[in-house]
């Protein structure tokens, strides 16, 4: 059967359509994770350069001005819900001190609270990786998050917020870092690397991939985990972590310590003092009879 000129021109005209469609099919925005990514008040200036890295790194976040309500986490949630997000970020500083980060499933749970160390922020560290903004990342988790219960739910916490959905508006279809979460003396060690391609090989006639390495690009820091909850920014404790301390404890024991350095001088000089009297020499009265 011999196909028309008027045939062959409308299968021209409907294949650039098919493309189309078939292209908007790989891409579609399944994926609906939206993350809100704000603060307390009160936060220092490493604290807000750490805010404004996570959130170049989270390319599917929202912007939130700073909360003012305190002891109200709650509320979070009816925020989360006016910015049309399902989960949260949020970073609390208490005693212009100490810094808290929470990650929440809003708003039906589960939350967890972590106390963030060791920061070094992108403008501190100065690492020579780079990679392009608002590209997709690759989680990479140690083999210790599978093997207890309460860090399966980090993982999972971890993949659903940090992950960036593929077709998202503000994501670009490309793949050029890592973001690595290892566990090392109960607290999770963040770091960020640029993949780095190296080019081509050849050998034997065949032309294949040339190596690849990774190139720290920041920021830098470790969360330890504080709890778990079953809700969103509360409700009953699922896990606790039985080796952590407070930073108010720490801190107090430590001004302790350097307060009895003064008293345990003192007590020394009061001892032996005393040493002094009790082993004293008895005088002899003939000591004087040829003088």
């Amino acid at each position: 059967m011999v196909k028309r000129k008027r045939d062959t021109e409308a299968e021209a005209a409907a294949a650039p359509k098919k493309d189309l469609k078939a292209k908007w099919e790989i891409n579609k925005y399944i994926n609906k994770q939206r993350t809100l990514v704000f603060a307390s008040r009160a936060i220092s200036h490493r604290d807000r350069h750490l805010l404004g890295d996570i959130r170049d790194m989270l390319p599917h976040s929202k912007k939130e001005v700073k909360f003012d309500s305190k002891g109200k986490l709650h509320v979070i949630n009816e925020v989360c819900e006016l910015k049309s997000c399902n989960n949260c970020v949020y970073f609390e500083n208490k005693k212009r001190k100490d810094l808290y980060m929470w990650m929440s499933k809003t708003p039906h749970g589960p939350s967890a609270k972590f106390l963030v160390q060791n920061v070094h922020t992108m403008s501190e560290v100065k690492m020579t990786g780079n990679c392009l903004k608002g590209s997709r990342p690759i989680l990479m988790f140690d083999k210790t998050f599978d093997s207890e219960p309460h860090y399966q739910l980090l993982k999972e916490m971890f993949t659903q917020i940090w992950g960036s959905p593929k077709g998202h508006p503000h994501v670009k279809p490309f793949v050029d870092h890592v973001l690595s979460l290892f566990i090392v003396d109960g607290r999770i060690w963040f770091r960020n690397y640029q993949i780095v391609f190296s080019g081509t090989a050849e050998g034997e006639g065949k032309k294949g991939k040339g190596d690849t390495t990774l190139v720290e690009i920041g920021p830098r820091f470790v969360l330890n985990p504080v709890r778990i909850f079953s809700g969103s920014f509360g409700g009953p404790c699922l896990w606790e972590n039985p080796s952590y301390v407070s930073p108010n404890l720490m801190r107090h024991d430590l001004k302790a310590r350097r307060s009895s350095k003064y008293s345990t001088k003192v007590n020394a000089k009061s001892k032996r003092a005393d040493h002094k009297e009790e082993h004293r020499p008895e005088v002899d009265q003939l000591d004087d009879v040829f003088k």
